[in-house]
């Protein structure tokens, strides 16, 4: 039908769906208090990438880095409000670690460690009271965790009143800045009920940091091994049996408020593994910007272009890694908002849920690698230079992807096994195995 000239149009019944698939419409699940730190993240970006590398040559965050984070609230968004902290729904941390990957891989680790705190709360309330008392106004995580669920752990013998404890843990991420270490013990199942496998809380003066920390990526994480060679007491209510870490995550919404707490067990565990998926998201979007600026500089080596970005196979790189972005980045927001949503109406997920997610998650982290990978191989050599963001985000990508809770073929396999009728393995959750000690030889002592 003929307008007249001038005539103003009335507006369409529905707005325009957004540009991107991940684009213009806020989730509903993201909090003012998230953007906030979100946004501080992202104004922190140019200090954070500007430090990245002397993080990887001491092995840790620079001080001014760790200062920065603790400051804006990191630290403490995994903390319930009991503790003074904000409690951050999963949508939130997705949002937040991802804002700081764009930076640097180790500080977004660094953030997703902090989620260990839930590991903590877990525990009693007289060590988890001592804990917070102990580390009020402390810059960086309360504690850490090291080998808390894997094959190897450190030895413990039942004594009067608690434990004696010694051993060898890898893998303390944040073990330079922290205050207290979560680490697993094995004991000997004929002496004492439980599983054989438990944690046991330490303070930091009856452990070392063992210099092992030299690595091909996320270098500056301070993912160092924890060790105590003599012996140490560990008191008993620093205690808690493997076993008993299920029914305890299922009651923390019982103990501890805020939107973080008010989440299922198993959903507690997803939201773990979904802010570990966020730091490839952030990582990936990092490069992607970086890639787009540095194109725009350099000439190719080989083509008859004035600059990278006027080469076609370029374009097609750019484009194809965006494409690879937005849909890893649907699949963890997606599965983010859906924790947050099912918290809101009191549900929980299934184990088989869980692995199902847990595999979809691993493929995603894949996925921003791969994105990351055409891009570096794309604009050449000049991103080997220790100088180049894009060369980290390469090597941190790959150390990540294949971290065992988030490595893709053993979650296919746990997949696979349920999708052809094979039995399941026993499992934490759906993604994590279950850990139990077989009793010792008569006389044997760790």
């Amino acid at each position: 039908m003929n307008q007249p000239a001038g005539a103003v149009l009335p507006p369409p019944p529905f707005p325009a769906p957004p540009h991107s698939p991940v684009g213009s419409i806020e989730s509903p699940w993201l909090t003012e208090t998230g953007k906030a730190i979100r946004d501080r993240m992202r104004e922190l970006l140019p200090l954070i990438r500007e430090d990245a590398q002397e993080g990887e040559r001491i092995g840790s965050l620079t001080p001014r880095v760790l200062a920065a984070l603790t400051e804006a609230g990191v630290y403490s968004m995994s903390m319930p409000f009991e503790w003074g902290g904000t409690a951050l729904g999963t949508r939130d941390l997705v949002e937040v670690i991802a804002a700081l990957g764009e930076a640097d891989g180790s500080a977004a680790w660094a953030a997703f460690v902090g989620v260990g705190v839930k590991n903590l709360l877990a525990l009693n309330d007289d060590v988890v009271s001592e804990v917070r008392e102990n580390t009020e106004g402390w810059v960086g995580p309360a504690i850490v965790g090291a080998s808390v669920f894997a094959t190897n752990v450190g030895r413990g013998r039942r004594v009067e009143g608690g434990w004696m404890v010694e051993g060898r843990w890898a893998f303390g991420s944040g073990c330079k800045h922290a205050r207290w270490a979560l680490v697993g013990i094995e004991y000997d199942p004929a002496t004492h009920p439980g599983s054989g496998r438990a944690v046991v809380l330490l303070e930091r003066d009856q452990y070392e940091i063992v210099d092992d920390w030299h690595v091909s990526g996320l270098s500056g994480t301070s993912s160092n091994s924890v060790r105590v060679t003599e012996e140490v007491f560990v008191a008993e209510h620093r205690y808690l049996d493997l076993s008993e870490y299920p029914q305890r995550f299922q009651q923390l919404h019982e103990r501890y408020t805020g939107p973080a707490y008010q989440q299922g067990g198993t959903a507690l565990l997803i939201s773990v593994a979904v802010a570990n998926v966020a730091i490839t998201i952030g990582m990936a979007r990092g490069a992607l910007g970086c890639f787009a600026e540095q194109a725009r500089k350099r000439k190719p080596f080989t083509l008859p272009y004035p600059t990278v970005a006027d080469m076609a196979s370029a374009q097609v790189a750019a484009g194809k890694a965006l494409a690879m972005i937005d849909l890893s980045a649907a699949t963890v927001e997606g599965i983010a908002d859906q924790v947050d949503a099912r918290t809101a109406a009191g549900l929980d997920f299934s184990f088989e849920e869980e692995s199902r997610i847990s595999l979809a998650l691993a493929y995603a982290a894949n996925l921003c690698e791969d994105a990351i990978i055409i891009l570096q191989k794309t604009l050449g050599s000049s991103t080997v230079v220790l100088s180049n963001p894009i060369q980290r985000f390469a090597r941190d990508a790959r150390v990540l992807t294949s971290h065992g809770a988030i490595r893709l073929d053993p979650q296919a396999e746990l997949n696979g096994r349920r999708l052809l009728g094979l039995p399941p393995f026993a499992m934490f959750g759906g993604a994590v195995p279950e850990r139990r000690a077989e009793p010792k030889p008569e006389g044997f002592r760790p």
